[in-house]
């Protein structure tokens, strides 16, 4: 049953109108302005009938209170008064009130007003229900569009429009890009669970560092871009990007994921480095080509990178200068030892020139294995392969190339070899080796594979 509050102060008007009304609404009555405003702080109304004539706060009065009143502002009213005048009708409609009712009252009439102004509401009141959904409905179609799936960061189209709306309206800001080192060897070792969960406590991680005005995006894969305006010092983005570097760091080292995964970030601030989003995005991706190409799970500034390449422009060399310096970092020893990124670009330069010179070119595979069958501990397998790295350096040529594919394994290119002469070399490692492990936990097995050709194990 509808409720209805009547305020009015005679008390002869208001017995008349719960005569008429009652049976067909729940009312509640007051005497004063007063008396219905504190009524309503506990009450709540469908309809209010208030009389305009009252001392000390007259009806008008009365409205405009309840208007500012956040559980009244939007109950409907209908005024109650005597005077039937053309302005005080105007000035009804003026004030925000829907109907008047004038005295005395005329039962039919009444009913038959309040009524359609309560129709009229509960109309009201559906629009504006349907209205609000398809307006969410809209606002999360738009913000699942805006939104990468998986992880609930913002996607790429969105961070670079709220990046460069940011530029417009004269904001500085810096870009850091976040990319996961070997992230492809944990969804191919452990599963596409294992990798979603992964990127999801990226993205966690990546939120605590973030204030309210950041814009934290995954641009796809393992790659995440932080937009940062609430940091603008490069001694305080160093402090960020280490400390974000750490964090994710020591729970990739939790997930106890054998696959020697890391985090490097690349940064470029505007406006030295960009002035726009793409700007900044191109820069930052440079800054963090340079740190995947030097040992990543560290970050680099972009504007570093410039700073060695316009120090170098300032002295120019000639062929054979420059021979004497890319020699400079080449200890004239061993075999290269690389990471395994850049060791498949080099497996893959060597192989085009294989199927070319038809040279004599192995692959072998060395594998650590437990000697008693258990599973060996992680610590001791890394001390095993970090002294099979040290029996590959020293028993190659500088010609050779060497890389840890995991936790487990290693491989070498052996530059002019045939079956034959590998199984020298590999012999060669493993005595090599041997003198160096001197604990009997853990042995050496090996696959040898010409190039192009079909692999032997031994």
């Amino acid at each position: 049953m509808k409720k209805i509050l009547i305020v009015d102060d005679n008390k002869l008007n208001l017995a008349v109108a719960k005569n008429v009304l009652s049976g067909l609404y729940d009312i509640l009555s007051a005497l004063s302005g007063k008396e219905a405003l504190e009524l309503l702080l506990t009450e709540v109304c469908d309809l209010i009938l208030l009389d305009i004539n009252m001392p000390e706060m007259d009806g008008f009065e009365v409205l405009e209170k309840l208007r500012e009143m956040e559980n009244c502002k939007d109950i409907p009213v209908i005024f109650l008064t005597a005077d039937s005048d053309a302005e005080t009708e105007t000035k009804c409609f003026k004030s925000g009130a829907l109907d008047f009712i004038a005295k005395p009252f005329v039962p039919e009439v009444m009913r038959s007003r309040i009524g359609r102004v309560l129709e009229l509401e509960d109309l009201r009141k559906s629009l504006a229900n349907k209205l609000m959904l398809k307006t969410k409905e809209v606002d999360d179609i738009k913000d699942k569009s805006q939104k990468d799936a998986l992880t609930g960061l913002w996607n790429r189209n969105y961070t670079e429009e709220a990046a460069n709306r940011l530029f417009e309206s004269g904001e500085n800001g810096a870009l850091l890009m976040i990319d996961m080192d070997n992230f492809k060897a944990i969804n191919d070792n452990y599963g596409h669970i294992a990798g979603d969960n992964t990127l999801k406590m990226f993205a966690e991680t990546l939120r605590k560092y973030c204030g309210k005005e950041d814009i934290l995006c995954r641009i796809g894969g393992d790659e995440f871009v932080v937009f940062v305006t609430s940091v603008h010092r490069k001694n305080e983005l160093s402090n960020l990007a280490g400390d974000i570097l750490s964090d994710l760091c020591r729970k990739l080292d939790e997930c106890k994921f054998e696959t020697n995964s890391s985090v490097s970030i690349g940064i470029a601030q505007s406006p030295v480095d960009g002035k726009n989003f793409k700007e900044l995005y191109n820069a930052a991706d440079k800054a963090l080509y340079y740190v995947k190409q030097n040992g990543k799970n560290s970050f680099h500034f972009y504007s570093d990178k410039k700073k060695a390449e316009s120090e170098r422009a300032g002295s120019q060399v000639d062929l054979v200068h420059l021979r004497e310096i890319m020699g400079r970092a080449d200890s004239g020893k061993g075999a290269y030892l690389m990471d395994y990124d850049n060791f498949h670009h080099v497996y893959n330069f060597i192989r085009r020139f294989v199927e070319r010179n038809n040279h004599d070119v192995s692959t072998v595979l060395f594998t650590a294995v437990s000697n008693n069958g258990s599973e060996p501990e992680i610590e001791e397998i890394e001390t095993a392969l970090e002294l099979l790295e040290k029996a590959i350096y020293t028993s190659l040529r500088r010609v050779d190339v060497s890389t840890r594919y995991s936790s487990k394994q290693l491989i070498v290119i052996l530059m002019d070899a045939n079956t034959q002469n590998s199984e020298m070399v590999a012999q060669r490692i493993i005595d090599a080796f041997s003198q160096l492990y001197t604990n009997d936990k853990i042995r050496l097995e090996y696959g040898i594979a010409q190039m192009n050709k079909e692999p032997a194990t031994n």
